[in-house]
């Protein structure tokens, strides 16, 4: 019988402030690596496209891979988009900038 040890990593505590910061950067990562991606399919089409002797069907091929692609982003942003809302939905913030909870201000 073997025994596996399921310790978790010791998270640091941060601010609420601080929290909300890393989820607003880690959406605009996610952003800007869908943006990069999507740049690769625009290029990949116009290879493609000034390749000699490439026929259509293949074209048509490299066309259908990159609307998948295409595809794909898309789902990916309306998960960014509800992540953004489940974020901003469930925070004010007061004047000062401090997050507000149930309990009270956290700054």
């Amino acid at each position: 019988m073997t025994t596996i040890n399921t310790t978790c990593p010791k998270i640091e505590a941060r601010s609420m402030h601080q929290v909300v910061l890393d989820l607003f950067e880690s959406i605009a990562m996610q952003e800007g690596a869908l943006s990069y991606i999507l740049c690769a399919e625009s290029q990949k089409m116009k290879t493609a496209l000034n390749m000699e002797g490439i026929d259509l069907c293949k074209l048509l091929e490299i066309n259908d891979s990159a609307t998948n692609m295409v595809h794909a982003v898309a789902n990916l942003e309306l998960v960014l988009k509800d992540k953004l809302e489940f974020v901003t939905n469930n925070l004010s913030y007061d004047g000062d900038g401090c997050c507000e909870e149930e309990t009270g201000p956290v700054c």
